[in-house]
């Protein structure tokens, strides 16, 4: 079955995986269109970068099926793999003191031939996905002089400048502030509506998967609550099963997304 005829291209099946002998995963499926930004939401353990991880191809699930352009994952040879799907993990670390425009400019490695060199397109590309998330004051700079939110945004830069259809991000709002994560959300969102980029991204902030987000993906203990629009998923009882606690589900009168606060304990 072609990604034509079933409008994902990316999908998970039953998949059920974790570490040692604890499961993580209990029978988790999930698609990916073209053109969207779905959010995998949970509370901590409940198997949000485990999934990432799978459908990336950085871990084996136990049991399952994960299909990229209707073949099966496992079939695709890592460079043909990387020019289809860009990853960013939660955690990035380097250990050598690259600038920020070489970590970038790796962004380009599955496009090259064996032992060539960047060329000019390449560097207009990987300058291009810098402007985009604000770092092009900081191309010389090395990347273990940066804070923890300007790294966030370099490996996000060095995503988008692998040109990717599908891009899996962990975390993407870790250590930002307020302004870069609406900034960075407006860039996703222009990724998805100009280049049909389709984007999977685990948060724990549900304000921002209500704000941007085209569906959502509600996980708990390794299993899915429910799968839908934010308005759907995300609501008042689904919410109070999943973290345990009272929250007040409404309206942001100023964009008219959904709200999520802690309700009052008195």
């Amino acid at each position: 079955m072609t990604e034509r005829s079933t409008g994902f291209v990316l999908r998970a099946r039953d998949l059920v995986a974790g570490y040692g002998s604890l499961a993580v995963l209990s029978g988790v499926s999930i698609e990916l269109r073209a053109g969207e930004l779905l959010a995998i939401v949970g509370p901590n353990g409940a198997g949000k970068s485990t999934l990432i991880r799978i459908l990336a191809r950085t871990m084996k699930p136990w049991r399952g099926v994960v299909e990229l352009g209707g073949r099966d994952l496992a079939s695709y040879e890592r460079r043909d793999l990387a020019k289809r799907i860009a990853t960013v993990a939660q955690e990035n670390t380097v250990a050598f003191g690259f600038t920020v425009l070489e970590i970038v400019l790796m962004g380009r490695a599955p496009h090259l031939g064996p032992f060539h060199l960047e060329t000019a397109r390449d560097l207009e590309i990987a300058c291009d996905a810098l402007d985009r998330f604000g770092l092009l004051g900081l191309a010389e700079r090395r990347i273990q002089e940066l804070s923890g939110g300007e790294r966030k945004r370099v490996f996000l830069a060095r995503a988008l400048a692998q040109e990717a259809a599908i891009a899996l991000l962990d975390e993407p709002t870790a250590f930002l502030d307020l302004r870069h994560i609406a900034e960075i959300f407006h860039r996703i969102r222009e990724l998805c509506e100009k280049r049909r980029m389709a984007v999977a991204a685990t948060l724990h902030d549900l304000n921002v998967a209500a704000q941007w987000a085209d569906r959502v993906i509600l996980l708990k203990d390794g299993h899915t609550v429910a799968t839908g629009k934010p308005e759907e998923v995300l609501t008042a009882e689904n919410l109070r099963a999943v973290y345990e606690t009272e929250l007040y589900v409404g309206r942001n009168p100023a964009t008219g997304a959904i709200a999520i606060l802690p309700a009052s304990s008195t």
